[in-house]
């Protein structure tokens, strides 16, 4: 059947407004995905630079701690790792070994503690040394006290006797170096391992093992209370320093060396604020980990830290490592350098580096 004239030329408009219409559908289609694609770009770029409006996105970081340290706690109470961008969260320990240990795991981001366990860590896995906490003295050694059964009266007395270490911790070198002081040979006595200070006390307390090195204002006034226990003496008599020292994984340390930084700066400022304001800590002790004021009051001094790097922690970071080398305790040798990474102190603190390893 023929198609008039009319009909033709309403068909074309009619072809022409359906043209059009989809054409501005297509449109309006492709602009809604681009705003979406857009969008999900700034946001991309907004977490990867730390916000649109410029604000630094915060980092989160477990921190391996003891209920008795204040400086992390303190770093923590007084708003410090927020202010350089961190969101800090503490993971209570026993002892800073077990902190250390938990790196592996990836419970904790960053730990700190005695050579023995930072050298045992950094030996086996992928981590390296960021600062010192500047304890390596006199002083902090004299705070380790050696508590004996009374019919201890002299170290040699200590043949044939159950010693007391903590598992994974310096303990053991330093049973080894007091005992050869005296003539003694470490099969001389047998070593019974314990978690933690509590379960020292305990084993003391029963008679389980005849003497316990333990540090601490709680801690020593709780063995010095035992019934047939005296000190004998305190690591200041004897050849053994120990460093501290805080580590992180060589991943953290390269994929945010910001993080790094604002870490050692928050505790470096909380150094500071526990300086200053005593009395202050010892009320953050108490509310959080219910330590009594006196304790806290008397540990301080001791207790809190000077974040460095120098030649006393390199040394002591050396001594312990060749002490564990040639007892089979690290297993794989390594080059101590290659493990100890300063950028981020020389870039916060420069006067506190005063050795590059």
């Amino acid at each position: 059947m023929p198609v008039s004239k009319r009909n033709n030329t309403h068909l074309k408009r009619t072809g022409i407004s359906s043209l059009l219409f989809v054409l501005t559908f297509l449109i309006v289609l492709t602009g809604c995905g681009s705003s979406g694609d857009e969008t999900s770009s700034k946001a991309q770029a907004a977490g990867n630079s730390g916000g649109e409006n410029g604000q630094q996105t915060k980092v989160k970081l477990n921190i391996a701690d003891i209920s008795s340290n204040p400086v992390l706690r303190v770093a923590v109470n007084q708003g410090l790792f927020e202010k350089h961008g961190i969101d800090a969260k503490l993971v209570t320990f026993a002892t800073p070994a077990e902190g250390i240990n938990s790196l592996f795991i990836k419970q904790a981001d960053v730990a700190w503690g005695a050579d023995f366990p930072i050298l045992n860590a950094v030996s086996k896995g992928e981590f390296a040394i960021i600062a010192s906490t500047g304890t390596s003295t006199d002083l902090s050694a004299q705070q380790w006290k050696l508590f004996v059964r009374d019919d201890i009266k002299r170290p040699e007395d200590l043949k044939g006797k159950n010693l007391s270490f903590m598992r994974g911790t310096f303990i053991t070198y330093l049973w080894d170096e007091y005992l050869s002081e005296y003539g003694l040979k470490p099969d001389d006595a047998k070593l019974i391992g314990q978690g933690g200070f509590d379960e020292a006390y305990i084993a003391l307390k029963k008679g389980e093992v005849d003497a316990v090195w333990a540090t601490g204002a709680v801690m020593v006034e709780k063995f010095a209370a035992i019934e047939g226990v005296h000190q004998l003496t305190d690591m200041s008599q004897t050849k053994v320093r120990i460093g501290s020292q805080i580590v992180a994984p060589e991943s953290l340390i390269k994929e945010h060396p910001e993080a790094v930084s604002g870490f050692l700066s928050a505790l470096d400022e909380s150094s500071a604020f526990i300086k200053e304001n005593p009395e202050k800590v010892a009320d953050i002790l108490y509310k959080e980990v219910k330590q009594p004021r006196e304790a806290t009051l008397k540990d301080l001094s001791v207790v809190n830290w000077n974040i460095d790097f120098d030649q006393a922690a390199l040394d002591s970071l050396s001594r312990q490592k060749k002490y564990m080398v040639e007892n089979g305790i690290i297993q794989q040798d390594f080059e101590l350098e290659d493990k100890i990474k300063l950028d981020a102190l020389r870039e916060i603190l420069p006067d506190r580096v005063t050795i590059t390893p």
